[in-house]
């Protein structure tokens, strides 16, 4: 692995949100009450996730999406200020609230309810005004939590400038195929793979997108073609106390080690390294690393 001294820059455009986590010893059926064991909250949302993920690792992030005008808006920017992303392109709605997901987390897995709220009310006017970051940034970083149409603004950005972009592609959506083309990357669930990809088989997506397309699954391994053969690398770690932004962790440290010019498998092991680390934590954001953590 290199890191070159020089801080690669990273434009993150995408989601933020609180995570209402409600722990329970059993997921309650229809008509049934349970009790939690315990409630935890914590930052998320898949593209704050990543903008603090890039950040710990030395990137120069920027951060575009939507917050409300309301105390966790505020939570939120403070947050992000304080992990070094700069939010100066942030949208507060004054007419809606911050996003937020409400976890039940049982038996070491989620069920996850997303109400995007504010994450929704972003759109592609707010990426007039930092239209020059697209141009000087090393990579944009986009995800699924917000409206197509501005995750189409971003690619058509990108490739105004010729600007590489990298898509987690999460929560499963259609994606235009000149967006699939024009992509550096993408990561994505291997359970998602059909719902973008309609009928293709594993095999037949992976070998028309050599080092392109990144299947991951919840036992934090990775699957890809390289072009003469298919690549596997697996980190699975012995304890997951969580398993919230394992994606992002993943996607942060690989985007971060292409930034420094690493051949993609040093890429996809980065990625799966910083990945191990947030399992290791409760909350999206609390495992994720700094460069310093690591020993190259």
């Amino acid at each position: 692995m290199k890191f070159n001294s020089e801080q690669p820059k990273i434009l993150v455009v995408g989601s933020s949100s609180i995570d209402l986590v409600l722990n329970t010893e059993k997921y309650p059926q229809a008509n049934e009450t349970v009790m939690a064991v315990r409630s935890e909250t914590f930052f998320g949302g898949k593209g704050a996730n990543q903008a603090v993920g890039t950040a710990r690792l030395g990137a120069n992030t920027m951060f575009i999406g939507c917050v409300g005008m309301d105390p966790y808006g505020q939570q939120i920017l403070r947050n992000l200020v304080d992990q070094n992303v700069n939010v100066g392109f942030v949208h507060e709605d004054i007419d809606v609230a911050t996003g937020t997901a409400y976890v039940t987390a049982s038996g070491g897995k989620n069920a996850i309810v997303v109400v995007p709220s504010a994450n929704h009310r972003l759109q592609p006017e707010h990426l007039e005004n930092p239209d020059k970051f697209f141009s000087t940034a090393d990579l944009v970083l986009v995800q699924l939590e917000i409206p197509m149409n501005v995750v189409e603004t971003v690619y058509e950005k990108c490739k105004k400038y010729g600007t590489k972009l990298g898509i987690y592609a999460a929560p499963a959506h259609k994606i235009a195929p000149e967006i699939l083309d024009y992509a550096t990357f993408i990561v994505l669930k291997s359970n998602d793979l059909s719902i973008i990809f309609d009928e293709d088989t594993k095999d037949e997506v992976l070998k028309k997108y050599p080092n392109k397309i990144f299947l991951r699954d919840d036992t934090n391994s990775t699957v890809y073609y390289n072009g003469s053969e298919m690549r596997f690398y697996r980190n699975d770690p012995k304890e997951m106390p969580n398993k919230m932004g394992m994606g992002d962790a993943f996607t942060s440290g690989f985007a971060v080690a292409y930034c420094h010019g690493n051949e993609i498998d040093d890429c996809v092991k980065f990625g799966n390294d910083v990945s191990l680390k947030v399992s290791k934590k409760r909350g999206s954001q609390n495992g994720l690393p700094y460069l310093k953590d690591f020993d190259f």
